[in-house]
């Protein structure tokens, strides 16, 4: 089964560019192959970041649930992973 990570945030934001890599390492880490990674702009992703309840950025949700309200670190991420949530059934994004 596939893990789909969506790193919701704005343009330009220097906290979720430096943290980006390592997250997205520590998600490949307990994932692997089943691994799908999106960096979404919030800007573009309006309705979906609203439908998750995002208030604050950066976010980040696992499988189309909003896990994580501000930057999680990667052994969070990793923790979190290691149980995801199930999918939520495709809206067509």
């Amino acid at each position: 089964m596939s893990v789909t990570v969506d790193l919701l945030h704005i343009p330009g934001c220097a906290r979720c560019a430096d943290s980006r890599e390592d997250l997205r390492m520590a998600a490949r880490a307990v994932a692997a192959d089943e691994l799908i990674w999106r960096d979404l702009d919030v800007i573009e992703h309006m309705d979906y970041a609203v439908t998750l309840g995002v208030l604050t950025l950066p976010a980040v949700a696992i499988n189309g649930h909003l896990v994580f309200s501000s930057l999680p670190t990667p052994d969070q991420l990793r923790r979190a992973l290691a149980d995801p949530p199930k999918p939520r059934p495709s809206d067509g994004r």
